[in-house]
């Protein structure tokens, strides 16, 4: 028997075609799959990524007051169920393998110019000196007036970079504290 390309694609179709009526008419075998669950048992918790301010939502799944997965949310319009690489991480900021992330810093660390040992300080210590090292920095480097005369208020010896943890809120209060200090160079870290 000699079959043409044609004749071959038609009795291909046929016979998948009969193949797959022939699966569903089964019966018992395949009714005893029941609904597919995309949760896991253990205690869930829907929350919002605090990354880079798209808010995408998230499953975060606990056991003993530990995280122990996190994964995109099926149901979230933002992302529908996929996270980000460092959406996926989320579960590092506080907790590595349901332990506390022996790595990150829990307090002010500072190691002044030319030491080679850090040192423990406050938060109040902290707070206060970057206060008074960016304002001997403006007082510094401010420009009123640009060589022609005209009114410029700018700040060019500081930077802002924001951090992908910020939201959209403080985003916008941290670029508006940056413009009345008259920086120049404000940039976020969701854009590089």
């Amino acid at each position: 028997m000699e079959l043409s390309r044609r004749d071959f694609l038609k009795l291909s179709g046929v016979t998948f075609g009969g193949v797959l009526l022939s699966s569903l008419s089964a019966g018992p075998a395949f009714a005893q799959g029941g609904p597919f669950k995309l949760h896991k048992p253990v205690g869930e918790t829907p929350t919002i990524c605090c990354f880079c301010a798209v808010g995408c939502g998230a499953i975060v799944a606990a056991q003993d007051g530990k995280v122990r997965n996190i994964e995109g949310d099926p149901d979230h319009p933002v992302n529908r169920g996929s996270l980000c690489s460092k959406g996926m991480a989320l579960a590092q900021i506080n907790t590595v393998n349901g332990e506390i992330n022996r790595h990150r810093l829990q307090k002010v660390r500072y190691r002044a110019p030319g030491s080679s040992v850090w040192e423990e300080k406050s938060w109040d210590w902290a707070l206060e000196e970057i206060a008074k090292r960016v304002k001997a920095t403006r007082d510094r480097y401010f420009i009123a007036r640009d060589s022609e005369g005209r009114t410029v208020n700018r700040l060019e010896a500081i930077a802002s970079l924001g951090g992908a943890a910020l939201d959209n809120e403080e985003c916008s209060l941290i670029s508006k504290a940056m413009r009345a200090l008259g920086l120049v160079y404000i940039e976020h870290q969701a854009r590089i």
